[in-house]
């Protein structure tokens, strides 16, 4: 008996998506079925193409398949993505730009930019298009990071108006502040220049089409990052913290801030950046290895409290930082331990990601009277 397109149907409504706790048909992730005697061939169109649960959700069809139509069939799946989205806005800024996630932290020097850079370059390592602001108008270290110090952006005409062309570098476009002015020249800018700066960054900048903007904020809550949510819909926000009680206070404003009205952004989750030191040379994760030199535990405490997931714990490194001052962030690097974290760190966003977009309304400009 021939099988028949509502059967595979059928049998794939009992898989569900482990993430979004729906089946793959009623998500409409199932595409371009084509039956041909006991050959069974269709597309699982996931949410994200850093899915971890990609190999299981494979397994779960073929199995469904087997059990549930014919357990002689011939299976073949085409796994593929397509990042979703819930903006909500006029389509004039960014139209191209599928989520915008906005890094930030309570206060400087806890790895902010390190953590926006490796989790960008992840998010691209996974096959996703992503790009890259440095939104630090006082302090850009991304042309450092990224070594393309010393570039400028080329400047295109489009219609009556120059845009900016983001600098691509390790598969993501970039652009700073840091590429526009002398490295050692200082920026004196007041707070409506600062603004004005990271609007250009948004509106007079061909970014193309995108699946993540990432965005690195300054530390604090300030002018920039009221601008940001004013200008563009911003899908959510990572905060990054160390385990210290001094950083978790000030981790707790930046939360703060974006969970009030009518800001209202989703928080994506926490980063805890300098975790613990391992010591030793052989790169062996054992826990008598582990010293936890700032405390432990402080950012698994912050997501608790706020309910919402830790997305990494970030050891202390030597080439975490070697990475970062010598421009090949930690992501690519050949160290096991480092390279490997911010490689989950970027699954878990893309993952959760998709979960606030399946969840959570949809991300619209925040307007906030003067």
């Amino acid at each position: 008996m021939a099988i028949t397109k509502e059967q595979v149907l059928k049998a794939l409504s009992y898989v569900e998506d482990p993430d979004l706790g729906k089946d793959l048909v009623t998500l409409n992730m199932i595409s371009d079925i084509v039956l041909d005697g006991k050959k069974v061939s269709f597309t699982v169109i996931l949410t994200t193409p850093a899915c971890p649960m990609k190999d299981a959700i494979q397994k779960a069809c073929e199995n469904a398949i087997h059990h549930l139509v014919d357990k002689e069939a011939l299976v073949s799946i085409t796994m593929t993505s397509d990042v979703t989205s819930r903006r909500k806005d006029n389509g004039l800024v960014l139209p191209g730009v599928k989520n915008i996630i906005a890094v930030a932290s309570g206060k400087g020097g806890v790895g902010k930019s390190t953590v926006a850079v490796n989790l960008a370059i992840g998010l691209a390592e996974n096959g996703a298009a992503v790009g890259l602001i440095d939104a630090d108008i006082y302090g850009p270290s991304i042309p450092l990071m990224l070594n393309i110090k010393g570039q400028r952006p080329q400047v295109k005409d489009v219609g009556e108006k120059q845009m900016m062309i983001p600098i691509e570098k390790y598969g993501i476009k970039a652009l700073s502040i840091g590429l526009l002015v002398d490295e050692k020249q200082a920026v004196v800018w007041r707070g409506p220049m600062v603004s004005s700066a990271l609007r250009q960054f948004v509106t007079d900048c061909l970014w193309g089409d995108l699946d993540y903007l990432v965005i690195d904020l300054p530390p604090g809550t300030g002018d920039i990052h009221l601008t940001l949510v004013q200008t563009v819909p911003v899908t959510g926000a990572i905060i990054v913290t160390t385990p210290q009680d001094v950083s978790l206070a000030d981790a707790k404003k930046a939360m703060g801030m974006f969970s009030i009205h009518p800001i209202n952004v989703p928080i994506i989750g926490v980063v805890e950046n300098m975790s613990y030191f391992i010591a030793g040379t052989s790169g062996n994760d054992l826990p008598e290895n582990k010293h936890y030199i700032f405390g432990k535990g402080g950012g698994q405490k912050l997501a608790d409290e706020y309910d919402v997931p830790l997305l990494a714990e970030i050891p202390i490194i030597q080439q975490i930082r070697e990475g970062g001052d010598e421009g090949k962030p930690a992501v690519l690097g050949d160290e096991p331990i480092s390279a490997a974290v911010f490689r989950k760190l970027a699954q878990k966003v893309a993952q959760h990601v998709a979960i606030r977009n399946a969840n959570f309304e949809s991300t619209k400009v925040v307007e906030i009277a003067s």
